[in-house]
């Protein structure tokens, strides 16, 4: 069994559906279009971890060229000691399975593009479970993903995030001179990583985005204790 799935309930509910019935039928097509995504998919994530330097006003990653503008990503990492970007796609199968439901059916073309929307999001989730195990064998403890795009950290930045990573080369993401990523099922993002548990963090694991994939959990140590 895949680690990434979709999550169905997720899936509608990017497709506007808010508790509806959803008749027999169109639950099995929902049902075949999900099969379909995740067969057809090649999910895969990279990240890295930094040291940062936040003393000229913004985030300066340790050892690269990237910089992460903006008040908000500034207060998201206030106090870190390292930060992890991360990238996840679902790669070009993906893509190529979407151009060929298009040319057949709309509404098949819309239920497989929330599908992976849901996908990605998993491959997300296993990629931040990695870093908050590997944050916690450091005696770290990390926040909540912040992607390019989030409050006033723009997406310009996407260009050297992904040089960063070197995703082009392991994941074959690329950026449109629009800032957009390429598949379109990819994700980046920044976690930061501090030395003491941060206010947001739930004291509990019931809830949490990386349940089902969080390794200290399951050893009966999680994050927050």
């Amino acid at each position: 069994m895949s680690l990434y799935h979709v999550r169905k309930d997720e899936m509608l509910r990017y497709l506007g559906y808010a508790g509806q019935c959803i008749p027999e039928h169109l639950d099995a097509q929902v049902d075949d279009i999900i099969s379909q995504c995740e067969t057809s998919s090649k999910p895969a994530f990279v990240y890295r971890m930094f040291p940062i330097d936040d003393t000229q006003g913004d985030i300066r990653l340790v050892g690269s060229s990237l910089i992460l503008p903006g008040n908000d990503i500034y207060n998201h990492l206030k106090g870190a000691s390292q930060v992890a970007l991360m990238a996840c796609t679902l790669g070009l199968a993906n893509e190529i399975m979407l151009k060929r439901i298009q040319a057949k059916s709309a509404t098949d073309a819309l239920m497989y593009g929330a599908a992976g929307s849901s996908l990605v999001e998993s491959v997300a989730d296993v990629a931040e479970a990695e870093i908050v195990a590997e944050g916690a064998k450091m005696g770290l403890h990390t926040n909540w993903r912040y992607s390019p795009g989030y409050g006033d950290l723009p997406l310009s930045v996407q260009d050297e995030f992904v040089r960063t990573l070197d995703a082009q080369r392991s994941l074959g993401i690329t950026v449109t001179p629009s800032n957009l990523l390429i598949p379109s099922k990819s994700v980046t993002a920044i976690i930061g990583l501090f030395s003491a548990p941060q206010e947001h963090t739930k004291r509990s694991c019931k809830g949490c985005a990386i349940f089902d994939y969080c390794s200290l959990r399951k050893a009966g140590a999680p994050c927050w204790r």
